[in-house]
């Protein structure tokens, strides 16, 4: 069973940010959570950025499916980087990103 993402958000913002409801942008994007990726995306455009302590307890509450994991480890191939760069960009411990890229084959 999968949450209802764009439940979730609708309710999140019709109480907490009901003028960022009224975004067609933010709306349209709301249509479009499929992937535990596309969530990661609405979530930072929503709240922004979180502070790091913040972010350090939420991060062991994350899940990655295999289509996300594909999407971060071909930015990764696409743009260059390393598994530090990577890593920092999606807030996620580079030996994740090394034994993603050990499991897939990339």
């Amino acid at each position: 069973m999968i949450p209802d993402y764009k439940q979730i958000y609708t309710d999140i913002l019709e109480e907490e940010f009901p003028e960022k409801l009224l975004d067609a942008a933010i709306r349209l994007k709301l249509e479009a959570l499929y992937s535990s990726f596309d969530i990661l995306k609405f979530n930072q455009l929503i709240f922004g950025d979180a502070k790091y302590t913040i972010e350090c307890d939420n991060q062991r509450l994350r899940s990655y499916d295999k289509e996300s994991i594909l999407k971060i480890l071909s930015y990764q191939k696409r743009n260059g980087l390393t598994n530090l760069q990577v890593s920092n960009h999606f807030k996620i411990s580079r030996n994740t990103i090394a034994r993603w890229k050990a499991i897939f084959k990339s």
